[in-house]
């Protein structure tokens, strides 16, 4: 195997563009000393997404202990409906319906583990599976423990009945790239079945999706009344991920969610 480039991405490790024995090009990740099944568990992400054949994915093509090799997406110019195509993938992701909220095998967003044991509801899920969890640490102000319980009382008046879906879980602008072809892929998932509001929520936050996308989406798979009133709810989720890998601004990015959903 031999190391043609550094690619760009990698928050979480090195990425590289490597050439095999037989002449193929993949992308290597590494991160030595990862935790255990740390590529394994993206590895399964990655199939499992695929296996929904809604969208287009990196094939898995070797897992290690601290490295996982991918299929090699050469990009080329973004194709003339290529943001409408992404919309309407997305869609037809989370038209898929999928059960209970979880996933069969605990993963990571980012550098963060992410617990994936299934819960009854996808309220209590929310709650003990990704938000609580994030309440405490050194980052952590102990002031937020009351606000969030207080949170956690609304919560069954604030989200809709709505079927749950397949997420990719960390659907912001730098996981989609152009294929070879032309066409969007996705990459990096934090993979599990939840309330789609939560992968659009993400790609809310820091933008990166064009009108066409959201319009190609809205057609295939409209969304739920008073969906936008809810996205700073599900924006906690990623925010909190930040405060544990970054800290910073993003304290104030958490407060400015709570204020907005009415909690102070």
């Amino acid at each position: 195997m031999k190391s043609l480039r550094s690619l760009s991405g990698g928050d979480t490790g090195q990425v590289d563009l490597v050439e095999l024995s037989d002449g193929t090009r993949a992308v290597r990740k590494r991160r030595p000393g990862a935790p255990p099944h740390f590529f394994a568990a993206e590895a399964h992400g990655l199939d499992w997404l695929r296996a929904t054949d809604t969208l287009r994915l990196p094939r898995v093509l070797e897992v290690g202990r601290d490295y996982l090799l991918l299929e090699w997406l050469a990009g080329a110019r973004k194709a003339p409906d290529h943001d409408q195509q992404l919309g309407q993938q997305l869609a037809a992701l989370h038209r898929r319906e999928a059960g209970q909220p979880g996933l069969d095998r605990n993963n990571f967003v980012g550098a963060v583990p992410q617990d994936n044991r299934p819960c009854p509801s996808w309220t209590e899920f929310l709650i003990q599976r990704r938000l609580k969890p994030l309440l405490t640490g050194p980052r952590v102000p102990s002031s937020w423990t009351p606000k969030f319980q207080r949170l956690f009382e609304r919560l069954p008046a604030l989200i809709p009945d709505e079927p749950l879906s397949p997420l990719h879980g960390d659907l912001w602008g730098g996981n989609v790239i152009t294929g070879p072809n032309g066409e969007p892929c996705l990459i990096d998932p934090a993979a599990y079945v939840g309330h789609r509001e939560m992968d659009l929520a993400m790609m809310r936050l820091f933008g990166g999706f064009s009108a066409e996308v959201w319009s190609a989406y809205e057609q295939h798979y409209p969304l739920a009344p008073n969906w936008q009133s809810r996205l700073p709810l599900y924006q906690l989720y990623p925010l909190l991920v930040h405060v544990h890998m970054f800290g910073g601004s993003y304290l104030s990015s958490v407060e400015s969610a709570l204020h907005q959903l009415g909690i102070s």
